[in-house]
């Protein structure tokens, strides 16, 4: 049997892994974007608050995904859970450096033209800041998806379900058309992600190319 007869043979138990693996991907992005935007304007108070975080947030990201799955079983169990804790806490490197990234990047004469102009500094922030880093933001966003696709694979090694549970069976079977089948499903899922959210980036980047509409 050949992977494409065992996709179309199996075809429920992976589309049940799917929406499972998307549930794990849709709870991680709403809760890390959320952290995220937190700790993005605690940065922006100061550059040394930025520079701690930012270093702790990738030394955070350095750690092996298996052993904070292993750290935290003890205290929030195996499944979901577990997962979406770890896989939030990786996503924040990527989702705050690109942020930080583009804000900073804006040109200094708009936010300098934007004061002249009265506007305070939470108007500035919301008005053309964070218009103008968008395309950063959502590169950050993108970036985060994939890798949260990748992890939450990882992530069936703790009953969190998903694709990985797919892939896992089949290499405790030896069947190989199973293991291709999770990872085809994996690699379909990442490159949709990957090619929607370039499209938005890409738009967005068209977009701010012609400025600010805030002054």
């Amino acid at each position: 049997m050949g992977v494409l007869s065992y996709m179309a043979s199996h075809a429920d138990a992976l589309l049940k892994a799917t929406g499972e693996h998307l549930s794990l991907l849709g709870a991680t992005m709403l809760a890390s974007c959320a952290i995220a935007a937190l700790l993005t304007l605690l940065c922006l108070r100061s550059r040394r608050v930025e520079g701690i975080v930012v270093e702790a947030l990738g030394a955070a990201y350095a750690i092996p995904s298996l052993a904070l799955f292993a750290l935290l079983i003890p205290l929030t169990g195996l499944g979901f859970t577990s997962a979406v804790i770890v896989m939030v806490a990786y996503s924040q490197f990527m989702l705050v450096r690109n942020a930080l990234e583009g804000i900073h990047d804006v040109d200094p004469a708009l936010v300098e033209a934007a004061r002249g102009m009265g506007f305070s500094e939470r108007q500035i922030l919301l008005k053309i800041q964070l218009p103008l880093a968008l395309p950063a933001i959502v590169a950050g966003m993108r970036l985060a998806a994939i890798s949260t696709v990748g992890i939450a694979t990882i992530a069936a090694t703790i009953n969190a379900g998903g694709l990985g549970g797919i892939l896992l069976s089949g290499l405790r079977t030896m069947n190989v058309d199973k293991i291709l089948a999770g990872t085809t499903c994996c690699a379909l899922l990442a490159l949709l992600l990957d090619g929607l959210m370039r499209a938005l980036e890409n738009r967005l980047r068209a977009s701010v190319s012609h400025g600010p509409t805030g002054i």
